[in-house]
């Protein structure tokens, strides 16, 4: 059985060789905001990641799948830091914490696809990038969140830190900490 891919169609708008696609959002950042109530890139990752996670490779098909492996790899590292918090509150403090912690982009040496990703052309379109990656990491760390301690007793849900150790495409976007 292959692996999901992006059903979303590409906004026109890239950022080296990633779509800039539109999100549900209340977040600031350079991602155009979705128009209705239709899936985004966020809840497409979420609705596949318990498929794709199992996968070691994924062949890209465009823009929207670099977008989609970027989500999905970030949900990863999220579920990883969840599994160590014991309620919501916790959880969502968590989740700000590692979204605005320095992380590679495309072109650092420490950025685990750069064979998938095109380096940024210019100081411009790094900082883009780096605006971008930033929305998609607070956005998709609060949905997790909600998915996660979504329980009766506000506890974490057991069926999706199952998969704290998996490793999509055998990848991990942060580096190993001590």
């Amino acid at each position: 059985m292959p692996a999901y891919h992006c059903s979303l169609s590409p906004s026109g708008s890239c950022v080296g060789n990633l779509a800039l696609l539109p999100l549900r959002t209340k977040h600031r950042g350079p991602a155009p905001l979705m128009a209705g109530d239709g899936l985004d890139v966020i809840d497409e990752a979420l609705q596949y990641f318990k498929a794709n996670v199992f996968f070691r490779t994924y062949e890209v098909k465009g823009e929207c799948d670099r977008t989609l492996i970027y989500v999905t790899l970030y949900i990863t590292e999220c579920l990883k830091r969840l599994a160590k918090c014991k309620d919501k509150g916790q959880g969502q403090t968590e989740m700000y914490s590692l979204a605005i912690s320095k992380f590679p982009i495309p072109g650092d040496p420490s950025f685990p696809l750069n064979a998938v990703y095109a380096k940024p052309k210019n100081e411009q379109e790094t900082e883009l990038f780096q605006q971008y990656l930033l929305q998609l990491r607070h956005e998709t760390g609060a949905r997790v969140c909600e998915k996660v301690f979504n329980t009766p007793d506000g506890r974490p849900s057991k069926w999706w830190l199952c998969f704290t150790r998996k490793k999509f495409m055998d990848k991990c976007l942060l580096a190993p900490t001590a």
